[in-house]
């Protein structure tokens, strides 16, 4: 079996934001590959956001490289970036009274006078479909609860349809079904072929569902490996702070992180 390409290369970055008396991250790196699904774990404070900020391209590293496919992404034009890679951010904001689907197809933007702008009418439905928002559709977005919201900002992502994925915390908001049909999407897009990195709190979420962990611990890479490999007792222990019992599920033998109390 090949190596699986990889697409998003970050490389010894150090970022330090203004009046802040240490760095936010100190000599990260992290490669993210094509049908893999990789997640970015660790406690508040680790570094983690920072670390999505740079693959995302939002925060110019003030050391190191971000690089997808090989190109830095500062040589990439926006729209070009935009054709490549879609953003899910933990806060999605919409001010003015759109709909669902006019939110959803706000993803199409990057295809506009593009071959693929054909395709637009399918992308939104199936990213509504997806994400349980089809009888939504025609709802005001200020209409929605908190957790719709967050559904439509991933529909909108998928509605983009690129194989580059960047998901901050997507299942923040969201109940026990939707978090789990998330994370089962993010899975799929990663089995279709797309690159996907995630940032999750939740360590069950990444055992269960992540080919590849990186921890992260006071703005430096911990470990990075499969998730089993990477999320022991002794490492969750010291990284944050807390004792905890990993042991296998009864029926489908994934690792499961327990707290000790």
């Amino acid at each position: 079996m090949t190596a699986a390409a990889v697409r998003l290369v970050a490389d010894g970055i150090r970022v330090r934001y203004a009046g802040a008396a240490r760095d936010a991250l100190t000599d990260a790196s992290i490669q993210v590959r094509a049908g893999e699904m990789h997640a970015l774990v660790g406690p508040n404070g680790a570094g983690k956001s920072t670390l999505f900020a740079a693959l995302a391209g939002d925060v110019a590293p003030d050391a190191g490289t971000v690089t997808l496919d090989g190109r830095t992404l500062s040589a990439v034009a926006p729209r070009d970036l935009a054709r490549q890679r879609a953003v899910l951010l933990q806060e999605s904001r919409v001010s003015f009274p759109f709909t669902v689907e006019q939110v959803v197809r706000m993803g199409r933007a990057p295809w506009a006078r593009t071959p693929a702008e054909d395709e637009d009418d399918d992308a939104v439905a199936s990213a509504l479909a997806a994400t349980d928002l089809t009888d939504l559709a025609h709802r005001t977005i200020s209409a929605l609860s908190g957790g719709e919201r967050a559904r439509v900002a991933l529909a909108r992502v998928l509605a983009q349809r690129v194989d580059v994925l960047l998901l901050d915390e997507p299942t923040a908001a969201l109940d026990l079904r939707h978090q789990e049909d998330t994370l089962r999407i993010a899975r799929g897009r990663a089995r279709a072929g797309a690159a996907v990195a995630v940032v999750l709190h939740d360590l069950n979420a990444a055992l269960a569902y992540a080919d590849r962990v990186t921890l992260l611990a006071g703005g430096r890479v911990v470990a990075a490996g499969a998730p089993a490999e990477v999320l022991t007792a002794a490492a969750i222990g010291e990284v944050y702070g807390q004792a905890v019992d990993v042991f296998p599920h009864p029926v489908t033998g994934v690792p499961l992180v327990v707290p000790r109390r």
